[in-house]
């Protein structure tokens, strides 16, 4: 009897064995065709898609393959035929631009970083100049970012018959900077910021109104087709030189549940460049809370906020990891704590989920008392 349970275990065991490595021979399959997905969405461009190749099988690359990159980012359904007809048109010259515009984008890359900016704003200057300096429009906008007199002046630059600074490329960049930071606080919407650059917010809060929404692809009929056209083709622009999509080429909610909350949330950071550039950026994830950490660090839990924006919300979201930013002598604080931080944390949460099922608790049986 006991030779027989013996066998038996043997041949149960076996069968787990073989189990696992089925499951392995699967899954080592699956992650072999995510990689070729993530290489064919990686090399998108006007020179590698055919003019052949169907719009519905664009379409499928876009939107299907493109969850399987690093930032998640997929192409919304109502901009595909548009950023497919302008990478067709426009990626021979752009693709060149990588080249020539390397010292430019190294310079804009820098002073969208200090101002807590995504680098890939800088794509505004390729659709609105070819990022040419003495760029002028027949409207008189004027330089690489095609800054209006008035606008330009309001942001400090000088502007005048003899000298205009909007040519000036560090000057005009850093004015672009804060008036795309300005319209970011503003908006809290990278697309609607687009529509705004374009054509003033007016136009936007007018399109908000009317469509009932705040969503780009939803109240886009309410914009001139100028600024319609203008963030697809920052979108078109971005895949060119990217691969790929990101923060700026999605709407508010779109980016909340495709990207990781650390990327929707470093840009409410209210830091100088001096605290930027004494401060340290780690990556976590799980259950730390805010004032958990501030305890630990010794900071006043505002200073924390401040730093890391949004951090408990983010933390309790689906997408729970964020670049927490402290000073570098709270940095080395955090990285000693650690771990009683997070064991803190965990205990705080599950001492509110207690908190919270004892009222509901008390809720139904005060209702229940309650009826005849």
């Amino acid at each position: 009897m006991n030779k027989r349970l013996l066998l038996l275990g043997i041949f149960i065991l076996g069968l787990g064995w073989l189990s696992v490595i089925h499951a392995d021979d699967d899954l080592r399959g699956k992650k072999s065709k995510t990689l070729v997905k993530q290489h064919n969405i990686k090399s998108i461009t006007a020179t590698t898609l055919s003019k052949s190749q169907s719009r519905g099988d664009f379409g499928d690359l876009f939107i299907a393959n493109v969850a399987g990159e690093s930032t998640g980012a997929q192409l919304n359904p109502k901009a595909i035929n548009f950023v497919q007809d302008y990478i067709e048109k426009n990626s021979r010259d752009l693709e060149s631009m990588k080249t020539w515009g390397r010292p430019y984008f190294k310079l804009i890359d820098r002073i969208l970083t200090e101002y807590g900016l995504p680098r890939q704003l800088k794509y505004l200057a390729v659709i609105e100049s070819n990022l040419k300096p003495q760029s002028v429009s027949w409207a008189g906008a004027v330089g690489p970012w095609q800054l209006m007199p008035s606008t330009a002046r309001q942001l400090g630059l000088k502007v005048s018959h003899r000298y205009d600074e909007r040519t000036n490329y560090t000057k005009s960049t850093r004015a672009a900077a804060i008036y795309l930071r300005d319209l970011y606080n503003e908006l809290g919407d990278w697309l609607l910021v687009m529509a705004a650059y374009n054509g003033g917010t007016a136009h936007v809060n007018y399109a908000i109104n009317r469509s009932h929404s705040r969503n780009f692809w939803n109240l886009q009929y309410y914009l001139p087709a100028e600024s319609r056209e203008y963030v697809k083709k920052f979108i078109g622009t971005h895949y060119i030189f990217e691969g790929q999509g990101g923060v700026t080429t999605l709407t508010n909610d779109e980016a909340i549940a495709q990207l990781s909350g650390s990327t929707m949330y470093v840009f409410d950071r209210k830091l100088s460049k001096q605290e930027m550039d004494h401060s340290r950026s780690v990556s976590v994830s799980g259950k730390f809370d805010a004032a958990s950490i501030a305890k630990y660090t010794l900071m006043d839990l505002s200073d924390f906020n401040r730093y890391n924006p949004d951090f408990d919300k983010v933390m309790a979201g689906p997408n729970n990891t964020y670049d927490l930013r402290l000073p570098e002598d709270k940095a080395d604080l955090f990285a000693a704590n650690k771990y009683q931080i997070l064991t803190e944390s965990v205990q705080l949460l599950a001492n509110s989920l207690l908190a919270e099922n004892n009222l509901q608790k008390n809720s139904r049986d005060i209702a229940k008392d309650g009826n005849p």
